[in-house]
């Protein structure tokens, strides 16, 4: 069942991992945005190796504050996604020379940054130090720069002016327009909820780790159905989406009634016979004149 699906699943998330080596489409950063917010989930693809290699038991905690360089393969898990959405940042630049892509590419550049001194901190037992300091001035950095890229770019959010204030001027989900506010205010909240790793007291850590992903991915969620919506939009102000074409000039129905027809044909007739009468060298130029405006 459903095997077109799942064949197009595969081949989307195959086409990830060649990033940089074609056009990049609007599947693939959308699928490659999907990923970035599965950090929690592929981060702890080595923890849970390491646990079913070493057993479940009470040193379980082993696989994932040991000290050493094993802290580098749930960084790099971590960070795939965001590098390979540099990547198409890159290559979409490439392509075409706008630097709204390489603004773009800035925002997972300073994710991947964050990251490197989150793992740095946690390997170090989560001490506060020089590093813990670094980590949070990179993960407000990385906050505010994505999340700023959310609202006005993702979503097109936050216009001054529009029939609803702060939102855009056109919207499809007219029915629910608590949820946009709503997105705004919640998106911004969970962009910055690596504050929870702060305190020192609390729940576990580990706990933290699972209810940041749980948001993350939620968040990424609603993130959707605004991104779509203003895609679909944007496909339909450039005419990739439309039924109708404007045309190049004004077009009035009241002038098509069949007076003006017989009128307009008993002119044509009379313009053509005029101007066989005077054939010619001046029959040619008009002739010309009007195929070249043709």
């Amino acid at each position: 069942m459903c095997k077109s699906s799942r064949w197009w699943l595969i081949k989307n998330v195959s086409k990830l991992l060649t990033s940089g080596l074609h056009r990049v489409e609007f599947a693939d950063f959308w699928m490659g945005d999907q990923f970035c917010s599965l950090v929690f989930t592929l981060s702890h693809l080595y923890f849970v190796g390491c646990v079913y290699a070493t057993g479940l038991d009470s040193g379980w905690r082993r696989c994932t504050t040991n000290p050493g360089p094993k802290w580098g393969v749930p960084f790099l898990l971590a960070s795939l996604p965001l590098l390979v959405r540099l990547v198409q940042s890159v290559k979409r630049w490439v392509d075409s020379r706008l630097i709204t892509h390489l603004i773009n590419g800035g925002k997972y550049g300073s994710g991947i940054i964050q990251y490197l001194f989150y793992f740095i901190w946690r390997e170090q037992g989560g001490h506060r130090g020089p590093v813990f300091v670094a980590w949070c001035v990179f993960a407000t950095n990385y906050s505010l720069y994505a999340g700023a890229w959310d609202l006005l770019m993702d979503w097109s959010l936050l216009r001054l002016r529009g029939p609803y204030p702060l939102l855009r001027p056109n919207i499809l989900y007219t029915n629910a327009v608590p949820f946009y506010y709503f997105a705004i205010v919640s998106n911004i909240i969970i962009r910055f909820i690596w504050v929870i790793y702060i305190p020192q007291s609390g729940v576990d850590f580990i706990i933290k780790t699972f209810i940041t992903g749980m948001l993350e991915a939620l968040r990424r969620w609603q993130w959707n159905f605004l991104r779509l919506e203003n895609e679909h939009l944007g496909n339909i102000d450039q005419y990739r989406v439309t039924r109708e074409v404007p045309l190049p000039y004004s077009y009035d129905a009241s002038h098509d009634s069949d007076g003006d027809d017989e009128d307009d044909k008993h002119d044509r007739v009379s313009i053509a016979s005029k101007s066989w009468k005077r054939g010619g060298r001046g029959s040619t130029a008009t002739t010309t004149a009007v195929e070249a405006d043709a």
